[in-house]
């Protein structure tokens, strides 16, 4: 393996992609949950409902951090290994990829940071409107990702010129089926991986007890709901793309170059390891789904009788089942990629031709290196959103500061007892 530079390339990228759809995933699930609530607090001018946001806030603000970082590594990674892609198809596969990043490093990016600081220095509808800002343009974003790998499966919309893709009907690039049906199954997906984390973060702290704001029984409530809507959506926008894209386009009339030929054949040769990871793809993600479908059920069973408040049998193993979505999304990332092989571009690029050319020593450091950030930024993220998942609303990075605590200096001298927050909500 270490003497092959694409197969590192391909690895390299299937890591980085994986690890950063787990930020992508969970900033899609949170943030219509957060928005929702920060909306009837400040209809009713509810003040724990105000707690669950600054509480759920807290750990989007630490994943999306994350999720950044991320992405900036990855598309740097994307630019130095991937160079012939970009020769061919910059005008192109590029121009979503670029709208993407002004929508979210820029657009999103302004907004969240008037939503974290905004806290008692704007009107409280001004502040509920930037968080609407933030959660639209992060679906934005993800459609303009959608819209790039789409075109990769589906290439529409283009015309060659000197061996160079030009772009001639954006209208075709954003409405290619690849894109819009894999948009509507990575939301649906993204909703389920956003309720489990709620759930899963609500069980722990109503097992031991702790809901003073009634922040995590509302919480498991939420996720019941989507576990018992979701899946059937997430299902439908699956199957339609298993119709679609489930054998390979049509290649009579189409002529292949002598690289292309070999390309094929290559994965010919190779198929039974392509098909190995195809099926494994396929068995997680369906595994995974049809265990959500029936959890969801049993949640709704439990409500009136009150379960989901109390029976520890019931919450204890939900702490757990944030790993089920990602796992069924990691799954079909894999099934879907893997179909399209040996193609970057289908029937236009090859994965061979799109490689940089690089040393396997090159390649073996460039592996080395990506594996090893995304790893480190994994880990961080998981300890961080653990740690203050645990500490409930009181311990997290957008926890309501109250006069008279250690970090307040008009309490430096224990002088002065606690007194009331100093948020208006």
């Amino acid at each position: 393996m270490f003497e092959d530079p694409l197969l590192l390339a391909r690895l390299q990228f299937a890591l980085t992609a994986a690890t950063h759809y787990v930020f992508v995933a969970l900033t899609l699930g949170l943030a219509p949950y957060i928005l929702t609530t920060q909306l009837i607090a400040t209809v009713r001018g509810d003040r724990s409902r105000m707690t669950a946001v600054r509480f759920w806030g807290g750990l989007y603000l630490v994943n999306y951090g994350m999720g950044v970082l991320s992405g900036l590594v990855m598309e740097l990674q994307l630019a130095l290994n991937w160079s012939g892609l970009h020769a061919m198809f910059g005008y192109t596969f590029a121009a979503p990829l670029a709208l993407e990043t002004m929508t979210a490093f820029f657009v999103e990016s302004t907004f969240l940071g008037l939503w974290i600081f905004g806290w008692d220095r704007m009107g409280r509808w001004a502040h509920l409107a930037c968080f609407a800002v933030v959660t639209t343009t992060a679906y934005v974003s993800a459609w303009w990702v959608l819209v790039a790998n789409g075109f990769l499966r589906d290439p529409v919309g283009f015309t060659m010129v000197d061996g160079v893709a030009h772009l001639t009907d954006p209208v075709a690039l954003m409405t290619n089926p690849a894109a819009t049906m894999a948009f509507g199954h990575v939301v649906t997906g993204s909703l389920l991986v956003g309720a489990l984390v709620i759930a899963a973060t609500s069980a722990h702290h109503l097992i031991g007890g702790d809901d003073g704001h009634g922040i995590f029984r509302r919480g498991i409530r939420y996720a019941t709901l989507v576990l018992c809507v979701v899946p059937i959506p997430v299902a439908g926008f699956g199957g339609v793309q298993f119709e679609l894209f489930d054998q390979a386009p049509p290649t009579s009339g189409l002529t292949y170059t002598a690289t292309e030929i070999e390309a094929i054949e290559s994965a010919a040769e190779n198929g039974v390891l392509l098909q190995a990871a195809n099926m494994t793809g396929d068995a997680v993600m369906m595994t995974a789904w049809t265990l959500m479908f029936l959890l969801g059920p049993v949640l709704l069973a439990a409500w009136p009788l009150g379960g989901l408040d109390r029976w520890r049998w019931l919450l204890a193993p939900l702490v757990l089942t944030p790993l089920l979505p990602y796992l069924a999304s990691v799954g079909g990332w894999v099934f879907r990629e893997t179909n399209r092989q040996p193609w970057t571009v289908v029937h236009h690029l090859t994965t061979a031709d799109a490689v940089t050319p690089l040393s396997p020593g090159t390649a073996v450091v460039s592996f080395g290196f990506f594996t090893l950030a995304f790893a480190a930024l994994a880990v961080i993220t998981f300890w961080l959103l653990v740690r203050y998942a645990r500490r409930g609303p009181d311990g997290g990075p957008l926890a309501e500061r109250r006069t008279g605590e250690p970090d307040d200096p008009a309490a430096s001298d224990g002088s002065q007892e606690p007194t009331a927050p100093v948020h208006t909500f």
